[in-house]
């Protein structure tokens, strides 16, 4: 079977992420795609349009990121978290974005590239505070603990649900945020918390 018939079979002769059935191409996923089906998805033109060309995005189209976030192709899933990571100021992404799972793999893969696919700040980007979804975090922001978190020297637990206000970044550490829990500044992992 050749990756077009491939895709085709699996997409059901549809764009993988908005359903359109015309102008159908194979996308390989960058940064590194290596050919495969697993790697590639197919997409209608305006999609592959609006995905290699940021800032030119029609935000209705990406409406239809809401039923296509949910595909078991990690491809497609990286797609889906890049898109509404590039739109989560328009307030309707960042909420698909709070309810987007992906495995720590498919996440590295959907940061690889950064939030506009492309560019030449790969440095920068790594440097970047993100949460448990990948939302950029700033100094400043209010967050939400996901899990219940043992605080070592405290000796107590910072319970789920707990919400940490104007943390800090650790500057050295992008997997490392301030904030005050129960009156104590405490250091936290940045993949237990969530960006209110």
């Amino acid at each position: 079977m050749t990756l077009v018939s491939t895709l085709l079979a699996r997409a059901d002769s549809k764009c993988e992420l908005c359903g359109a059935d015309e102008a159908l191409t194979v996308y390989a996923v960058p940064p590194a795609s290596d050919g495969t089906a697993e790697q590639s998805v197919l997409l209608c033109e305006t999609c592959q349009t609006q995905l290699d060309n940021p800032g030119n995005e029609d935000v209705n189209h990406w409406r239809c990121l809401n039923d296509s976030m949910w595909s078991e192709e990690p491809a497609v899933q990286v797609l889906a978290w890049r898109m509404l990571t590039r739109l989560q100021a328009e307030g309707w992404p960042q909420d698909l974005l709070d309810m987007l799972y992906l495995d720590d793999e498919t996440l590295a893969w959907a940061q690889a590239t950064g939030e506009g696919l492309g560019g030449d700040d790969g440095e920068e980007a790594q440097e970047l505070h993100r949460d448990s979804n990948g939302v950029v975090l700033e100094a400043g922001d209010s967050v939400t603990l996901i899990k219940d978190l043992n605080v070592k020297g405290a000796n107590f637990t910072a319970k789920r649900g707990t919400a940490v206000r104007n943390i800090s970044l650790v500057q050295d550490n992008p997997e490392h945020i301030e904030g005050r829990v129960e009156g104590q500044r405490i250091v936290i992992l940045t993949q237990f918390v969530k960006k209110n």
